[in-house]
């Protein structure tokens, strides 16, 4: 029996209606930027598997440190211990984050990350006397599913159940550059008349949301007035960190840095569940206190995980060799390329590219989850490339070893499909 079928007995998948939804595509083999399925069919993997395997599936240097490293030491909880992958990790971290970084707290996912940031900040104030319960966000973000990093989320396909349930979340749209002077009047509006803890964001690139793009210089303005008002800034650089919009996090194209990031997914290259919570010196001194009750109590079973600390400390090499970086700058250079080719189409409603993201939004009216979606993403399978589209926004996020033929046939996969789609 095949692996899609044996699926349906027990499995219930994320993200997904199975009373309408196709079989599962059953996945045996991953090499590079190749997936293989049980019928023996190749896939390009177009979004890096949810933007994780960006050097590539097995790569072999990750494979041989995590190889190595279960040989040694398999886990022990981090609560009371330590070991040398997470102090590492830590280490080479904090020589690539913006400077203000200066703790790591692990976590096992990027929801998690997210949620340990939401509670360090409510915590941050409370420490000190305040009660803070207001989080600003960015219209249309995405910031994971468990309770916390769902409300701080908004986009009602995921949330609308549980809408009575969540925490109290003020939003504004991202800033433009033609709606500045509107954006930072709603800001000052909430910050008047809500007493806000923080202020947390998808810098540059709001990925869930269609990979829709807004200024580094408004985001840096933004900043500055909720840092005044002594709102703590998070940076949720899940999607975008570790290389992907042309720096190692978009928060270098930023002036001001953020009081709080989180990171996962790239962070160990899809290899290990793992995520990481990093925080200003100042924030971590709120919770020194000879009570007790001001630590972060706060923990997942499985942070810092050994294996999943080694298969970091080695994307970090990998990150910071000059192949990758010579990798990227080709990518983009092609992402360019193929954007100038296709902009003025009249299937093409917006097309634009950041680093090695391409979104192409279509000018097609399509529900995010819905028939006419389902038949788009089938189309991509059925030409050997798999990518989810997002609504109408169909976009490439490949890993960074896809070979320049990979490439080609992605952007004539999307060609296809301005073609065909109507």
């Amino acid at each position: 029996m095949k692996l899609s079928q044996r699926d349906t007995a027990h499995i219930w998948h994320p993200l997904t209606q199975h009373k309408t939804a196709a079989p599962p595509l059953g996945i045996v083999k991953a090499k590079g930027a190749l997936l293989w399925d049980e019928d023996g069919n190749e896939y390009i993997d177009g979004i890096a598997s949810w933007y994780t395997a960006m050097y590539g599936h097995c790569n072999p240097y990750i494979t041989a440190a995590i190889t190595k490293q279960m040989q040694e030491l398999d886990f022990v909880m981090f609560s009371g211990c330590t070991h040398e992958p997470a102090v590492k990790l830590s280490e080479e971290l904090l020589k690539i984050l913006p400077e203000n970084q200066q703790k790591i707290f692990f976590n096992d996912n990027g929801s998690t990350a997210v949620e340990a940031a939401i509670k360090m900040s409510f915590q941050f104030h409370f420490n000190q006397g305040e009660k803070r319960e207001t989080l600003i966000a960015f219209e249309n973000g995405f910031h994971g599913d468990t309770f916390g990093a769902m409300s701080a989320s908004g986009i009602a396909s995921y949330n609308a159940p549980f809408e009575d349930f969540l925490l109290k979340v003020e939003r504004i749209p991202t800033p433009q550059k033609d709606n500045l002077t509107e954006v930072l009047e709603k800001l000052s509006y909430i910050l008047e008349n809500n007493n806000c803890a923080a202020f947390i964001f998808e810098p540059l690139v709001q990925g869930a949301a269609g990979m829709k793009f807004h200024t580094a210089e408004g985001l840096d303005t933004l900043i500055d007035i909720c840092k005044k008002h002594n709102v703590l800034c998070i940076a949720d650089e899940i999607m975008t960190g570790f290389g992907k919009t042309g720096t190692n996090f978009a928060c270098n194209q930023l002036k001001n840095k953020p009081d709080i990031m989180c990171l996962s997914k790239a962070l160990t290259a899809g290899m290990f569940p793992l995520s990481i919570t990093s925080c200003t010196q100042k924030i971590y001194d709120a919770f020194l206190s000879d009570e007790i009750s001001k630590g972060f109590f706060h923990a997942h079973t499985f942070s810092a995980h050994p294996l999943g600390c080694v298969a970091a400390i080695a994307g970090l090499e990998l990150l910071n060799s000059d192949k990758t970086a010579k990798r990227r700058k080709e990518i983009e250079k092609a992402h360019q390329g193929f954007i100038a080719k296709i902009a003025v189409h009249k299937r093409v409603k917006e097309a634009r590219y950041l680093g090695v993201i391409l979104a192409v939004e279509l000018a097609i009216s399509m529900d995010r989850y819905g028939s006419l979606r389902d038949e788009l993403y089938q189309f991509f399978l059925e030409r050997g490339l798999l990518i989810r589209p997002l609504g109408n926004t169909i976009y490439l996020l490949p890993p960074y070893v896809i070979t320049e033929s990979e490439l080609e046939k992605c952007y004539s996969v999307f060609e296809e499909v301005l073609k065909t789609f109507k």
